[in-house]
């Protein structure tokens, strides 16, 4: 059974069809990427899977259950990663944590030790007591991903994760996905812009274009499908939408670049 079946997934505002029946299955443990240009519909797909925004029609189910009719027992198994900051630049590393596991309701005894095995499997245990304002971009985005997993969901939704993030910074984010989900299993759903992180990390890949599925299919496929040797994942992302993509800093920084983001689309 596939932790995520969407069938004819829709999401309309007024008279726009931001996500146009969407149907397909995640297979659990996955690394899913799901592309696009801006506007294409992504990120309206992760609110709905997400339970964040309802559905105008169609159903989707996570680990079986309905994102409509079982909203809040969905919340309880999933892990969301979004492009705005979800830190709180106010609080240390190991303060926002712990204000995380109050909020998914982990046992009182279980939460510190949550939290420090978060802490040291994301590389930030040096850096637990600073104020978060005073992080690196990647140190902030390997901090929001240790407070999704807090609570050990069975599905973990990316949104962007090395948005505003410089080369070295987008690497090591990789490789701590990477350990994650070779750890615990999860299936992992991941938005992205740099076409190289889609084709080191992730299994298959979904190119949505004005709301459509265009193309599904590992990177080889992808790239193999589109009758062109040696094709990139660019030239795939180009054959099938016309558009090219663009994609750390401090604190400030990496705000301002995802405030920009999210004003795109």
């Amino acid at each position: 059974m596939p932790i995520l079946e969407l069938q004819h997934l829709t999401r309309r505002f007024a008279s726009l069809t931001a996500v146009n029946g969407l149907s397909l299955s995640i297979v659990r443990g996955e690394m899913f990427g799901l592309l696009g240009p801006n506007g294409a519909g992504k990120s309206t797909t992760i609110k709905m899977l997400t339970t964040l925004l309802p559905p105008s029609a169609g159903t989707a189910l996570v680990d079986g259950l309905d994102i409509c009719g079982q909203a809040a027992m969905v919340r309880r198994i999933i892990g969301y990663v979004p492009q705005m900051l979800s830190a709180d630049g106010m609080l240390s590393g190991m303060e926002n944590l712990l204000v995380f596991a109050r909020l998914y309701d982990l046992p009182r005894r279980e939460r510190r030790t949550r939290v420090q095995e978060a802490l040291d499997f994301m590389g930030l245990s040096e850096g637990a007591r600073r104020l978060v304002r005073e992080y690196s971009g990647g140190m902030i985005r390997r901090l929001e991903i240790a407070q999704s997993m807090l609570h050990r969901p069975r599905v973990l939704f990316l949104d962007e994760p090395t948005v505003g993030l410089d080369p070295a910074a987008r690497r090591t984010v990789w490789d701590h996905i990477e350990e994650l989900r070779a750890h615990t299993g999860t299936t992992v759903i991941l938005t992205t812009h740099q076409m190289e992180e889609a084709d080191t990390l992730c299994d298959r890949i979904a190119i949505m274009h004005r709301g459509d599925l265009v193309a599904l299919g590992t990177p080889r496929e992808l790239k193999a499908g589109i009758g062109r040797r040696g094709a990139s994942l660019d030239d795939v992302f180009i054959h099938y939408t016309g558009s090219n993509l663009e994609s750390g800093g401090t604190y400030r920084e990496t705000r301002r670049t995802r405030r920009r983001v999210r004003r795109l689309g």
